[in-house]
């Protein structure tokens, strides 16, 4: 099946602690990808070194090849055992998917994780293994188009200890939680936040532990293209127009000059709405066969900063939902976040007279810079993303 492993993990930190004792890890390296949640003993500047230096030998030596096996023996004999409370130093759950839904999980000492289906948590056979001197968890499963993997470190189970629960958030509750909230194209991302936001409600604000969410979820494999501004030379129009009407995605036309270029070379009718959805914003067009027609550079300068407060640790719930927003900016992020899996940006840079206009809120010449930025976060999920210019 063709699909793509949308990832996505957020921590609370310790009440009172500038460094996170927990760590995630995710590397991506040709149809696989690794999960690594590592929770070190403690809270702080310690357990932030050991849950970093467990994470990424872990990571490293999986995406270097090694098998699961030799990478948990590695990091078991590497991390040492507290002797006063004889507890590990470090404990991890490492998850390896593949592009065709076949999952191998490891678990050592951490809660253990949630698989999700439609709403439903799924049960996995796990058999305890010994690897090096640790016993350890084993499962094999298979994922499909909208499961969900909720792994988390043992600060949500603690959450609301001798605050609002006597005995914590327990594991049954986390499930039940998490089936409640489960929407089948909800994205990773707000699985998580939904999590934490629980957890740091239950402990009122002021988490007595570090608390980690990881949220791995299987979706369809959706492309899209944008266009980006007219190209250099007028003799391509055509060429690049066709190339992109033609490709099998969703397709995005951003500027008045692109969508008129658009226009004349499909033969299709151009139309612009006139009901503003946002004064800041300008309006949208319709295109037949094209999914979004937006203005240029202001609109994409927006989408921007929509999309860096989406991705930020510090946003709130009611903030994911800006980008539900009709108006063109809201839609282009939606769009980019959520709707796709990759993009494929084609960015003309052909001088355009607008762009000296000094009245305009903001210096449009900055155009290709804002294509990069959004192109980096898109990275920063996890998505191929391909810039090209003509």
């Amino acid at each position: 099946m063709s699909v793509f492993i949308e990832t996505n993990s957020e921590s609370l930190f310790k009440h009172g602690e500038e460094l996170c004792g927990d760590k995630v890890e995710i590397v991506r390296k040709g149809d696989v990808t690794t999960i690594v949640l590592a929770d070190g003993l403690g809270s702080g500047v310690k357990a932030n070194i050991l849950s970093t230096l467990t994470s990424k030998i872990a990571a490293t030596m999986l995406s270097e090849g090694a098998d699961i096996y030799e990478t948990v023996e590695t990091v078991a004999s590497t991390l040492p055992v507290c002797a006063e409370r004889g507890l590990a130093y470090c404990t991890f759950t490492i998850l390896r998917v593949n592009t065709d839904g076949k999952a191998h999980m490891v678990e050592f000492d951490n809660p253990q994780a949630i698989i999700l289906r439609a709403g439903k948590e799924v049960p996995v056979e796990k058999k305890e293994i010994t690897i090096g001197d640790k016993q350890v968890l084993e499962s094999r499963f298979t994922m499909q188009e909208g499961d969900m993997c909720l792994a988390f470190s043992d600060g949500a189970i603690h959450a609301g200890v001798g605050q609002t629960l006597n005995f914590g958030w327990q594991r049954d509750n986390i499930v039940e939680y998490a089936c409640r909230a489960y929407r089948k194209d909800m994205p990773a991302r707000a699985m998580t936040k939904l999590m934490l936001s629980a957890c740091n409600s239950l402990y009122d604000g002021r988490p007595g532990d570090d608390t980690t969410f990881v949220t791995t979820r299987i979706r369809h494999a959706q492309p899209a293209f944008i266009m980006v501004g007219p190209p250099v030379d007028p003799s391509r129009d055509k060429e690049l127009v066709e190339r992109f009407l033609k490709a099998d995605g969703i397709k995005v036309v951003c500027g008045g000059t692109t969508s008129q270029i658009v226009s004349r070379v499909s033969g299709r009718d151009l139309r612009v709405k006139i009901d503003y959805k946002d004064t800041g914003v300008p309006p949208t067009g319709i295109i037949e066969g094209i999914d979004l027609v937006t203005e240029g550079v202001v609109t994409l300068a927006k989408a921007y900063e929509i999309m860096k407060i989406y991705m930020s640790e510090e946003s709130e719930m009611e903030e994911l939902f800006d980008i539900f927003k009709q108006d063109g900016a809201s839609r282009l992020a939606r769009l980019l976040l959520e709707d796709c899996t990759s993009a494929h940006f084609t960015v003309g840079r052909a001088a355009n007279p607008a762009h000296q206009n000094p009245d305009l809120p903001i210096d449009l010449s900055l155009k290709l810079r804002m294509v990069k930025d959004i192109a980096k976060i898109l990275r920063q999920m996890g998505k191929e993303v391909e810039v090209e210019y003509c």
